[in-house]
């Protein structure tokens, strides 16, 4: 146990001091970490001894998630969103059921063995987005305003929507309910999830900014104790609304930008810790998942699966998107490229394991496909990030210069 803490404190250590260089390369912390859980745990060089089991995994990535949920939405640009909702409403409420939708045709298409219900499970689980995965896009200021802002409430949001479909599949797939409560049990879920989601983020961020703000007046703040308060608060928002039956993920990224309107003229000083938080959290995430996860699912790997992945991070992806965003004033280049950008990650890991526990007869196809596309994902929007938001840049300031000139 300490030879493997040794080990995880060296690598932490050292990510942590050349971060900035390798961000600034085509090489994401995702790859660097489920690689370094790869070649240090079981199947490579066996010095990673990590006996970690499903729940644990579940808690880890959920607490992950919840973290880069409130901090991403507490860095969103409100003032945009004021003006621009109606993109990210757009991907929503319309490409988020198309995409399913798409993925679950696919799906019937390519697994023969997976029931109607289940291949509905695994469009579901892969049609969320990953906030962490992306915030090298969502956070760079060379991609436009509106794309990146967009791209941010839409995995800030979509994960916590699939949520209660989640539940509705797994339910009608244990036979747990009759078909003629189908519209009655989604209307139910969804109220509580979203619902009580959005209103435990709000109460708790309202009550916690008060008492914040409060304290500071009185200077009762130290500087040692300024870097707790939001960690602390992201997972009570999280931790409260998964404990009387909302969406956790809802409550985090709806108490994140509540806060950032509370907090925005020091809330940079107040979200440092758990941004870093966050980080080291997603790393060991990755890690665990590289080390342990990967490798009991290779096994599974097929040509279907392998197929279904590539599909998945493009067409079904892809083209539900950039039909969804026609008639937004949207270039077709940056429609394409929040087509590209919706990374598989956090949330299907958290997914993953829910319907793992859930022993369904085809769970171990689901669990080899989802695996199969975040690796896929991880690899593919890592290496692609840095370039396609270069690219993006230079057409549109070739665009710009161009009309400038006429």
């Amino acid at each position: 146990m300490y030879e493997t803490f040794a080990i995880l404190a060296a690598f932490i250590f050292l990510y942590a001091s050349a971060a900035g260089g390798l961000e600034r390369t085509i090489i994401n912390g995702a790859v660097v970490f489920i690689a370094f859980g790869l070649i240090l745990g079981p199947v490579g060089l066996e010095f990673l001894n990590l006996s970690v089991d499903r729940e644990e995994m579940r808690i880890l990535a959920e607490m992950t998630l919840a973290l880069v949920l409130f901090t991403d939405a507490a860095n969103a640009d409100l003032g945009f969103l004021k003006q621009g909702f109606h993109i990210p409403q757009r991907l929503l409420v319309i490409g988020l059921p198309l995409t399913i939708l798409l993925g679950f045709a696919v799906g019937v298409a390519l697994f023969s063995g997976l029931t109607l219900l289940e291949a509905a499970i695994l469009a579901t689980m892969l049609a969320s987005t990953d906030a962490a995965l992306g915030k090298a896009v969502v956070t760079n200021k060379s991609v436009p305003i509106k794309v990146r802002e967009s791209l941010n409430v839409e995995s800030g949001l979509n994960d916590g929507i699939c949520v209660p479909i989640l539940f509705l599949f797994l339910a009608l797939a244990a036979g747990t309910h009759a078909e003629d409560s189908t519209l009655g049990l989604a209307l139910e879920l969804f109220a509580e999830e979203i619902g009580i989601g959005a209103g435990t983020g709000i109460v708790l961020t309202v009550i916690g900014g008060f008492l914040l703000k409060e304290c500071a007046n009185r200077e009762w703040v130290t500087e040692t104790w300024r870097q707790l308060p939001v960690v602390v608060l992201a997972v009570a928002c999280f931790s409260v609304a998964q404990s009387i039956g909302g969406s956790g993920f809802i409550a985090a990224f709806v108490g994140g930008l509540l806060f950032g309107r509370i907090a925005r003229g020091h809330k940079h000083k107040l979200l440092l810790a758990a941004e870093g938080t966050g980080d080291t959290l997603a790393l060991l995430t990755w890690v665990v998942f590289g080390a342990v996860f990967i490798a009991k699912a290779v096994e599974s790997f097929s040509f279907p699966v392998l197929l279904y992945a590539v599909l998945s991070l493009t067409i079904i992806r892809m083209v539900p998107v950039y039909l969804t965003l026609a008639g937004t004033g949207l270039r077709a280049d940056e429609k394409i490229f929040m087509g590209w950008f919706g990374p598989r990650g956090l949330a299907s890991i958290v997914f993953g394991v829910i319907v793992v526990n859930s022993d369904l007869p085809g769970g171990g196809t689901i669990a080899a496909t989802v695996t199969c596309t975040i690796v896929l994902s991880v690899i593919a929007h890592g290496f692609s990030a840095n370039p396609l938001v270069a690219a993006l840049a230079a057409r549109i300031s070739r665009s710009e210069g161009k009309a400038a000139v006429d």
